[in-house]
């Protein structure tokens, strides 16, 4: 990424108000018995306007929230002053960002896809630590956006790039979070 992704995404940022409700998988994976995450720091990975990093907050996390838009972050403090939540929002790029080693508890990544940065977000984790990972699946080219295949997961390849963790959980299909669906991979992996 760099100046013209930041001016992108700044642009789409503050044309679209979006929904500011967190992940349906989100809610789903801290909400089973199956498993429990604790509180603790928790690392949102392109949080946009923030609204997964908000929900994290809101259940206790110490929440670092990092993003190339400025704009989205100037809504996403907006968005978590106003529902009382302290999240620790950072502008970066992210292809180019310092993730400390061995430092969260949690790591999320939602609708965004560098393959190149899941390396640098399994290094953030700590031992026992658990990655909550959804993205686009090659089908949503066919119905919407993105189109860009480098944006897109295949089918099982998100389990393969976690191959080396444990698998909690995993879901791949058209899946509806708020409006008509999309083909979306998601996971819940521990680092072991």
């Amino acid at each position: 990424m760099g100046a013209n992704d930041r001016k992108r995404w700044n642009e789409k940022h503050a044309a679209n108000h979006g929904d500011d409700a967190p992940s349906k998988f989100l809610e789903e994976v801290l909400a089973s018995r199956a498993w429990l995450i604790p509180p603790g720091r928790a690392l949102d990975v392109a949080t946009g306007k923030g609204r997964n990093a908000i929900y994290l907050a809101s259940k206790k996390f110490r929440v670092d929230a990092v993003d190339i838009s400025a704009a989205a972050l100037q809504e996403a403090r907006k968005t978590a002053l106003a529902k009382g939540q302290a999240v620790n929002f950072i502008e970066a790029d992210l292809e180019h960002a310092d993730l400390p080693r061995g430092s969260y508890d949690l790591v999320i990544n939602f609708n965004f896809l560098d393959r190149g940065l899941i390396a640098h977000m399994k290094k953030a984790l700590k031992p026992g630590g658990h990655i909550v990972f959804e993205t686009y699946l090659i089908d949503q080219r066919e119905i919407g956006h993105p189109k860009n295949p480098a944006y897109l997961l295949g089918h099982n390849e998100l389990l393969d790039l976690f191959r080396d963790f444990r698998v909690l959980y995993y879901r791949e299909g058209k899946f509806a979070d708020g409006g008509d669906g999309a083909y979306k991979a998601g996971l819940l992996a521990q680092k072991t």
